[in-house]
């Protein structure tokens, strides 16, 4: 930099502190502007506090009814709590409201060890809003009485100052995450309208962080529902939702990544509006999930309704025997939709294949790392023979190499490309060689590895449980938590992940490495691209499951190992001697050299002739001499 440039860059310097400086408020106008900010901070705060008082006093006004009420004795009484429980879960109800105030799976476990509470009463609440003649009742805010209490039945019964009375009737079934649910009117015809035909219920849970992942979890936390007549649906995982459905839903879940807490009503809920809120990291909670919605009531108390809830895990097979427990079981509920297992064809794979697998395996009592080792070398035994196709296409592409590098060097020039593809394809045809037939075979093994893919996060047989250094293989391992969070990367770094980046690294380099052998240069942002995606693999996956993870490892460690022995036990100059027996079979005469395999002769024996074709290198290139019988 010369003299005058450095002038230059001063003087620029200089004229910009200065109008800097020039253009700074005065102490008065600073102080004008903290007043004015502070009056604008003090008239939201009013007109929040006004919002505030005014809806607490409409809620103390709700609370009181009028002791002309009809249910007026229920509108005040101490909260009391009964529970009911079977060998799987245990549920607590509340008289005020007559609700499900709690459940406990009986045997998961939280991230303390404690045993797992799906929510318990602060974050949950269930509003029946009844339409009567002169007066509407929401339930929420008045209390029941508990009447035939057994172990696994319950009635809480909703009193009127008269005889008539609204029962809500609860039934645990035995070993089973099922609860029955009916609503039923007695003598209260004279209550509620002829016409009415529907109750309104408004549920609202807050689901709880129940894994140590909260990124990963929640990519699998989502309200789900269950359209009539058609597959099951969810609102956005990543970002607040909310839809107002016109289709019959059979089924509403509010769920996490393992366990939901689904809602089910026989005649179907109608003109439901359902909205999902993410919560911040760090709140313990989720989403906060919120269904609005009607269903059929009887008024005159003939015929019940019937609602049920599922109360569990979201485990694939005991919510496909779930279904047949299901009020509306005469149609299939498909509760099993609640496990995500891809897309239609690698959902049919993990259906039929993976998951059958996976629990052959898993009931031999082994460690569930060792289970997915298994489960990677049957997997990979399966597709071995589309593997060996792929391979052996790329082999064949390799043993033309000398020719290849003769039409390289035919068209050196960059307009004779045409040209040089044209006969390139000329000479794989001519010796049966198919540029694509490696590309097929991988094709295939595709479904089976993205199968796995979703099988895998959804397993709950892997949560909570170690291998090696990883404590639980549903959520990711760290070997180094950094104590602050790097964008992109989060706050530790797995070592799955990191080794099965380093594989796919490996396999890439011994990828491109073997087609640098057949003669097909890669370009210099080719190049680049293919080692740059094993990379950000670290930055996608560090938060994946580890068990997912690891899967991965495997599955790139036997996959070098089997292109590393097949490379090494392939023939090459045999290869080429068969391409040019079938080749002679045509009556071509071949022209181009082999010297570069260091072979002076080459013999095979064909089963179909049942001869010996012996191959003598010539200057001319590889010559089939006369056969022996």
């Amino acid at each position: 930099m010369d003299k005058n440039t450095l002038v230059g860059f001063l003087l620029i310097g200089a004229v910009l502190i200065g109008f800097s400086i020039w253009n700074r408020p005065s102490q008065e106008e600073m102080e004008r502007a903290r007043r004015y900010q502070d009056s604008i901070q003090a008239v939201a705060q009013q007109e929040a506090a006004k919002k505030a008082a005014e809806e607490a006093a409409f809620q103390q006004q709700a609370l009181v009814l009028d002791s002309a009420s009809l249910f007026f004795g229920a509108n005040q009484g101490t909260e009391e709590f009964t529970t009911l429980e079977n060998n799987l879960v245990k549920i607590t109800f509340s008289n005020k409201g007559g609700r499900v105030v709690s459940a406990m799976l009986k045997e998961y476990n939280d991230q303390q060890g404690q045993p797992l509470v799906l929510f318990n009463e602060e974050e949950s609440a269930l509003n029946f809003a009844f339409e009567g003649k002169n007066e509407n009742i929401l339930t929420e805010n008045l209390f029941f009485q508990p009447v035939d209490v057994t172990d696994t039945t319950l009635t809480m019964r909703l009193a009127t100052t008269g005889a008539g009375y609204i029962d809500f009737a609860y039934r645990l079934l035995p070993e089973s995450y099922m609860l029955d649910f009916t609503i039923r009117a007695n003598g209260m015809q004279n209550f509620f309208p002829a016409a009415l035909k529907t109750l309104n219920i408004e549920w609202f849970q807050r689901a709880r962080q129940l894994e140590k992942g909260f990124d990963f979890e929640q990519r699998y936390t989502s309200l789900t529902y269950k359209p009539v007549d058609d597959g099951s649906d969810y609102l956005s995982e990543m970002s607040k939702d909310k839809e107002a459905l016109e289709e019959p839903l059979e089924w509403i879940a509010f769920k996490n990544q393992f366990f939901s807490t689904v809602f089910i009503a026989q005649d179907n809920f109608e003109n439901a509006v359902l909205e999902s809120t993410p919560q911040e990291k760090g709140s313990g909670f989720m989403k906060n999930y919120t269904a609005e919605m009607t269903t059929s009531f009887d008024p005159t108390g003939q015929e019940a309704t019937r609602l049920q809830y599922y109360l569990g895990p979201n485990h694939f097979k005991t919510l496909l025997a779930s279904n047949d427990l299901c009020v509306n079981k005469n149609e299939d509920p498909e509760l099993e939709d609640l496990v995500y297992l891809g897309w239609p064809l690698l959902r049919w794979i993990n259906r039929w294949f993976t998951i059958n697998l996976f629990d052959w395996l898993s009931g031999w009592g082994l460690n569930m790392g060792i289970v997915l080792l298994l489960m990677t070398l049957i997997v990979k035994a399966l597709v071995y023979p589309a593997t060996y196709k792929s391979f052996m296409s790329s082999a064949k592409m390799r043993a033309l190499k000398p020719y290849i590098q003769k039409i390289n060097e035919k068209y050196p020039k960059q307009e004779d490309a045409l040209k040089k593809q044209q006969e390139t394809m000329a000479l794989y045809s001519q010796y049966g060689v198919s540029p694509m037939g490696g590309c097929l075979p991988m094709l295939i093994q595709m479904p089976v590895f993205m199968a796995l893919f979703f099988f895998v996060p959804n397993a709950i047989e892997l949560r909570q449980q170690s291998f090696l250094w990883a404590s639980d293989l549903s959520t990711y391992d760290s070997i180094i938590n950094f104590g602050f969070n790097i964008p992109f990367l989060g706050s530790h770094l797995s070592l799955f992940c990191l080794l099965f980046s380093i594989t796919n690294i490996a396999n890439t380099w011994y990828s491109m490495k073997q087609q640098d052998t057949m003669g097909q240069q890669q370009m210099p942002a080719m190049k680049i691209m293919m080692y740059a995606m094993p990379v950000m693999f670290i930055f996608i996956f560090n938060s994946y499951s580890s068990g997912l993870n690891y899967y991965y490892f495997i599955s790139g460690l036997i996959s070098i190992l089997i292109m590393i022995v097949l490379r090494k036990t392939t023939n090459e100059p045999k290869l080429l001697a068969i391409l040019e027996a079938n080749k002679a079979k045509e009556g071509v005469t071949v022209t181009a050299s082999g010297r570069h395999f260091g072979y002076e002769t080459a013999q095979i024996v064909t089963e179909s002739y049942q001869k010996t074709l012996k191959f003598v290198l010539t200057e001319g290139g590889w010559r089939l001499d006369s056969p022996t019988y």
